[in-house]
C-alpha cells in the first residue's frame, strides 16, 4: 500500500565525491527516477540511466510481535527493468521487485 511518509526523509546526491543536492523526499508517495524531462520527478541525466529508470515509493509496512502491531511508512526502491541496472550498496537489484531502503543506504542509477 503507497503512502505518504510522516517521517522527513532525504537524499543526498553525490557526484564524483563531492554532495551536489539534497533532495527531500517526504513530500509525496512515489518519485519517478530517470532521463525523461516531461515525466521523471527525479531526474539522471546521465547516458547510463534508462528514460524510465526506477521507481521509489514509500510503502505502509505492518511489524507484528506477540502483543502489539505497530504500522509504518518505509521508503522501497524498485528497478524498472532498466538496461544498466539499479545498484543498492553495491549490489545490482532484481528488476521489478520492491527492495526496503535503510538510512545510509547507497543509491546507484
Amino acid at each position: 500500500d503507497a503512502r505518504k511518509p510522516v517521517d522527513r526523509w532525504r537524499i543526498y546526491e553525490y557526484k564524483n565525491g563531492e554532495q551536489v543536492k539534497i533532495l527531500h523526499i517526504h513530500r509525496q508517495s512515489a518519485f519517478l527516477i530517470g532521463r525523461i524531462k516531461d515525466i521523471a520527478d527525479i531526474l539522471t541525466m546521465h547516458p547510463s540511466c534508462s528514460g524510465q529508470h526506477a521507481v521509489l515509493q514509500f510503502r505502509l509496512k505492518v511489524l507484528k510481535d506477540d502483543l502489539d502491531e505497530v504500522r509504518v511508512v518505509l521508503p522501497y526502491v524498485m528497478d524498472l527493468e532498466s538496461t544498466n541496472g539499479t545498484f543498492l550498496n553495491g549490489e545490482r537489484l532484481a528488476p521489478a521487485r520492491y527492495v526496503e531502503l535503510r538510512e545510509k543506504d547507497m543509491l546507484k542509477f
